[in-house]
């Protein structure tokens, strides 16, 4: 029953995040109704600096409930545009399937039996992975960010992922702690895994900021008070 109401806090997390914002709810409820919006439509249909429209436009898309592509086609004088497309997560308020029994059974039996630094090595590899195709999906064709700009978007993703991420301590920008963990009681059986959601984080981070950028982890599955993460 707690891991179904950790579970259910994380989506309200994740959806509360995107959609918390009158305006942010409108601008994805005009981008549904087109093949696609650019950051001055937006800017243009709901009187916006072309920032905040496509500040909207990026946390919808952090959050999965966008799809980003750099529009070449209908590129004149200077840089392509990036369009949004509605199309990816839609909004709900159900709590999403992030677990299987027989998966993490499964998972459970190879983990006892390969090699821990081998293992770790390897959900290392598969979450930076992961976290490079949602940067890409993110912010494809953007120059790099500033890893302060970036950590706010990660926050966002990781959200979106069923992580209940959020800023930090004050006084520490680049910081993100994690209230969930989607993994669940099979991180505390076998805290390889969050070589995953480290990865993850590095994944994205590298993706957004055109560079590997360090970071300091921590995980309650290993005995931290918190699992946070810090950046640079």
């Amino acid at each position: 029953m707690a891991s179904t109401d950790e579970g259910f806090s994380a989506t309200v997390a994740a959806i509360t995040s995107a959609f918390g914002d009158a305006t942010r709810r409108q601008i994805y409820l005009f981008a549904r109704e087109r093949q696609g919006v650019t950051a001055s439509e937006v800017a243009d249909h709901f009187a916006l600096h072309p920032n905040v429209a496509r500040h909207h436009l990026d946390k919808l898309a952090a959050g999965g409930y966008l799809d980003v592509y750099v529009d070449r086609d209908n590129a004149g004088v200077g840089r392509p545009s990036k369009r949004y497309l509605s199309g990816a997560g839609e909004p709900t308020a159900s709590v999403p399937a992030l677990r299987d029994d027989l998966l993490l059974a499964l998972l459970g039996r190879l983990l006892a039996i390969v090699d821990p630094v081998q293992a770790e090595q390897i959900a290392h590899e598969v979450g930076a992975e992961y976290g490079r195709s949602l940067a890409l999906q993110m912010a494809p064709g953007d120059a790099p960010r500033s890893v302060r700009s970036a950590m706010q978007s990660v926050a966002h993703a990781l959200t979106a992922q069923g992580f209940a991420a959020h800023g930090g301590v004050a006084g520490l920008p680049n910081t993100i702690v994690r209230d969930h963990c989607p993994f669940g009681s099979a991180a505390i059986d076998h805290p390889v895994l969050c070589a995953a959601d480290r990865g993850l984080v590095e994944g994205l981070l590298n993706g957004l900021c055109g560079d590997s950028v360090p970071v300091q982890f921590s995980s309650r599955a290993r005995g931290d008070e918190a699992c946070s993460t810090v950046a640079g």
